[in-house]
């Protein structure tokens, strides 16, 4: 039976008492009991007797166990041992068997130590071995009535006195009765605790005095624990001072080693020391003469700024100072002649009363020739100013100063910080100088001195020197030599401190601010110049006569005179087409008179166009009378609709075929002109609205005038109005199938078209916002993916403003309406950049299927895309800030655009309609 027992007292080497771990709170109370009734009585240590009740108490039975261990070796040290191995602790007792003699065998163990096990191994006992008898009772009971008291053959002798011990209290409910599987053979019997009773052979005097005794010895031992405490740190600190004197031992004698090494080469030492800082003296020399050169590399500077590392500076500043160049006096008397003559010209322009025109022509003349009298003395001015040679040296100046001493600040600086960069250059420059020439002299004692140690150990040559004066007191020379030259190297070396830093940034920034300004004087000089000699170029052909619309009347003459000819073609063969009795020869023959007659009409109105474009030219630089006395030839008409509008164009002159299929709302024709194929794009207009119309068209061909095929938008060719019908036409190319609806339809672009289609879209939504022009409506019909490469936005609506264009309601998929608009908010370039996100979700994902959040925007969360596409299309479709056309033409998903684009205009020439204006 395994059981649980709490050792209360170790007897000697192999004997131990203790009392179950069942019986604990047994003891525990009657312990309590036994103070309560009698406080101040000492236990009896003779045999009680279980059935006498000794001062009213009872003892205590079946609590306590004498279990001894093996046979007993060495008793002083056993005791000591096993003391310290289990008194006071829990040990696990299982009992094997009960033999004659009363004794127990069993296994003891404590933790995962075998108890028995350990005392045998030190040499304190012997093991027994194991004994069995026929006359063993397994009952622990009998065991306890027949087994002796433990102190009952010492009579009145007290046991060994110790350190009384507290009983834990434990929980019955957690004891564990089965702590460990392994055991060994002990003795142990049953007895019994001494009652706490009343005797009469009790010494109260002796009791007192013990216990003093014990007070007294317990003081002794923690006074002799502290010594041994402080005799051990103290032998710690000495151990620890032994070996830092031996480390400084051997420090001193590895010093006192060096010291007379170095004593053996003491000359040689100063001499290496000497000769390696004169070798860097040396080079900072060499590159003292490099930056002598003001336009040098950045890279020949030296990190360490010397002595002569402003001299580009100083350089710099007699360059923008000294040879500053000087605007020509003629400038001033050339611009208020040109302010003059603008003013003249205005004054006729906006002139109303025709019979006053010819005096405001004749004095604007008066003026002209002044100011051609006032153009030729510039241009000989200029002609003899270097403008292109010193812009190219400002500028290779303000590039190498810009790379050593960095960027300037925009701090404004007047002159006077050239003064006090001078006085500061001066006084850097006189101590760099009175500290070279200490260096200088000090070097040359020491060539002196090398010479005559030369002459005299020459045994060759006869010497009056003794060898004292030959030597001399070479050890002062070399340190005066080395301190000079370590002077001279610190004053080159240096860091420049705050103040010197100061003086050297308001230099330069003042510096840079006088190249920046004389740059501009050279720009403003060299525009002025071109301005001037273009004048004098223009105005020589015109000085004594003035322009005409003669030749402009002539071939709107011819247009008329072609035009009358091509509708009586047209009837002939209209009716020829209605005979029963016709002639296909006759009939081809003249189909093909109509067709080259409308070649010829064309033809003739592409000059007409050019010489609009001559007398518009004229109008606006030297002739602003024209329109006013020739107000039959339309040039003002042509020139407010940027050279779209004609008058000539009518819409009988093309053979169209109608395109039903691609709009069934406006008329929609495709025609051809010279071979080139075109739409023209009917809109209805009123007398309210013509002028708009003209107006909106006129602003969107000047956007495109400016790049061109460069501008990724679609090209205007020609505006004009139906004489029968209250309809507007455009005519722009025809890109068939090309529509970004057409293309998904047919063939899908893959994901590097997307790349470039979408850039160029991006160019031509930065371009029309740059000059505040808003789609208001882009779908996938006005977006056009030429060659499935080139994105261009294609022709709008210009009847209508951005606001009504984005009101039309777009059927089907992408719905590009931004959710600003559904709540009837003007349209803004951030809804276009929306309507562009919806198209690029589409163009990414197809017709898959898009949920949308509260707020009407697609939600990306859920979409397996690129990941750069993603984070581009959450700047897009979302209700705050959108990303602009120039922040998404920079998005990392189009850095590979401009790679992936080769299209060029060449390669698109082809599919160009010939240009009317």
């Amino acid at each position: 039976m395994l059981e649980s027992v709490y050792v209360s007292y170790v007897e000697d080497a192999v004997t131990f008492w203790g009392q179950a771990i069942s019986r604990i709170h047994d003891i525990s109370e009657l312990s309590d009991k036994l103070d309560r009734t009698c406080p101040t009585m000492n236990p009896v240590f003779a045999t009680p007797d279980p059935d006498k009740i000794y001062g009213g108490m009872f003892t205590a039975d079946k609590c306590w166990y004498r279990c001894k261990l093996q046979k007993m070796l060495n008793d002083d040290q056993g005791l000591k041992f096993l003391n310290q191995l289990i008194a006071d602790k829990k040990v696990s007792v299982q009992q094997k068997v009960t033999n004659k003699d009363g004794t127990i065998t069993g296994q003891v163990w404590h933790e995962n130590i075998d108890v028995g096990e350990e005392v045998a191994n030190k040499g304190f006992a012997e093991k027994c071995k194991h004994v069995s008898s026929p006359e063993v009772k397994k009952d622990p009971s009998v065991c306890a009535l027949k087994t002796p008291s433990p102190w009952a053959s010492r009579k009145l002798e007290k046991p060994p006195m110790r350190e009384p011990k507290t009983l834990p209290v434990l929980n019955q409910n957690t004891i564990n009765h089965k702590e460990s599987n392994t055991w060994m053979e002990v003795n142990c019997r049953n007895g019994f605790t001494g009652a706490r009773v009343r005797s009469p052979d009790v010494n109260f005097g002796n009791t007192k005095q013990d216990s003093r005794l014990l007070e007294e010895i317990k003081l002794l031992k923690n006074e002799r624990d502290s010594l041994i405490g402080k005799s051990s740190r103290l032998e710690s600190q000495i151990n620890k001072l032994q070996i830092d004197l031996q480390k400084e031992k051997e420090v001193s004698e590895e010093t006192i080693h060096d010291l007379e090494g170095n004593l053996q080469s003491a000359v040689g030492n100063k001499l290496k020391s000497l000769a390696s800082k004169i070798e860097i003296l040396r080079s900072v020399s060499s590159s003292r003469e490099e930056s002598l050169n003001v336009f040098r590399a950045a890279t020949h500077r030296r990190e360490n700024a010397n002595v002569h590392s402003e001299d580009d500076l100083l350089q710099a500043v007699i360059v923008v100072t000294e040879d500053k160049l000087v605007s020509p006096s003629s400038l001033s008397n050339l611009d208020e002649t040109w302010a003059k003559y603008n003013l003249a010209q205005e004054t006729i322009k906006y002139c109303s009363d025709v019979t006053k025109l010819s005096l405001l022509i004749n004095g604007r003349d008066n003026v002209q020739q002044e100011l051609l009298s006032a153009v030729d003395c510039f241009i000989l001015e200029v002609d003899e100013l270097p403008l292109d040679a010193r812009a190219t040296d400002l500028e290779a100046l303000l590039l190498a100063l810009e790379s050593v001493y960095g960027a300037p600040c925009d701090r404004k600086e007047t002159d006077a910080v050239f003064d006090d960069f001078h006085k500061w250059k001066q006084a850097k420059m006189e101590q760099f100088t009175c500290v070279r020439n200490d260096t200088d002299n000090s070097l040359g004692t020491l060539s002196s001195w090398f010479c005559s140690i030369k002459e005299f150990f020459d045994l060759s040559l006869e010497t009056s020197l003794e060898s004292s004066e030959v030597v001399g007191n070479i050890d002062e020379t070399l340190d005066q030599i080395e301190s000079h030259v370590s002077k001279e190297l610190d004053v080159s070396l240096v860091e420049h401190d705050k103040a010197d830093r100061q003086i050297i940034i308001h230099a330069y920034n003042r510096v840079v601010q006088c190249i920046h300004e004389e740059l501009h004087l050279i720009s403003l000089l060299a525009s002025k110049y071109s301005t001037s000699t273009e004048f004098k170029k223009s105005i020589v052909e015109w000085i004594h006569r003035s322009p005409n619309i003669n030749q402009l009347m002539s071939v709107k003459k011819t247009i008329k005179g072609l035009k009358s000819q091509l509708r009586w073609k047209l009837v002939e063969r209209s009716s020829m087409e209605d005979s029963e009795e016709s002639n296909e020869t006759i009939l081809a023959e003249l189909k093909e008179e109509i067709r080259m007659l409308r070649n010829t009409i064309f033809s003739e109105i592409f000059r007409e166009q050019e010489e609009y474009r001559t007398l518009s030219s004229l109008v606006q630089k030297w002739f602003p009378e024209l329109p006013l006395i020739h107000p039959e030839a339309g040039i003002l008409n042509y020139m407010n609709s940027g050279g779209l509008l004609s008058g000539s164009v009518e819409r009988d002159l093309f053979d169209a075929e109608p395109m039903k299929e691609l709009s069934s709302k406006r008329p929609l024709v495709r025609a051809e002109i010279e071979n080139r194929m075109v739409l023209l794009k009917g809109y209805s207009v009123g007398v309210d609205t013509e002028e708009n119309v003209v107006e909106r068209a006129a602003k969107y061909k000047q956007v495109w005038s400016s790049l061109k095929d460069d501008s990724g938008l679609m090209e205007l060719i020609c505006l004009f109005f139906c004489k029968a019908d209250p309809l507007v036409y455009l005519i722009v190319p025809f890109y068939p199938e090309e529509s970004l609806g057409a293309v998904q339809a047919k063939n899908t672009l893959t994901s590097h078209e997307t790349l470039k289609v979408m850039s160029g879209v991006a160019h031509g939504l930065q371009i029309l916002h740059a000059a505040g022009i808003i789609v208001g409506a882009l779908h996938e019909n006005n977006v056009f993916a030429v060659n499935r490469e080139k994105g261009i936005i294609g022709d709008f609506d210009f009847t209508r403003d951005a606001n009504q264009r984005s009101s039309i309601t777009m059927v089907g998929f992408p719905h590009v309406t931004a959710p600003e608009l559904k709540l009837g908010h003007t349209a803004t370039e951030s809804s276009d950049m929306y309507a562009y996100g919806c198209l690029l979700l589409w163009l990414s994902l197809g017709d898959a299927k898009i949920t949308r959040k509260q707020d009407g925007t697609p939600d990306l969360s859920q979409l397996t895309l690129d990941p750069k596409v993603k984070s581009l299309l959450s700047g897009l479709l979302c209700c705050g800030d959108r990303l602009r056309a120039e922040e998404v033409k920079a998005h990392e998903y189009f850095q590979e655009a401009s790679i992936l684009c080769s299209t060029t205009s060449d390669e698109l020439g082809e599919n160009t309609p010939a240009d009317f204006a």
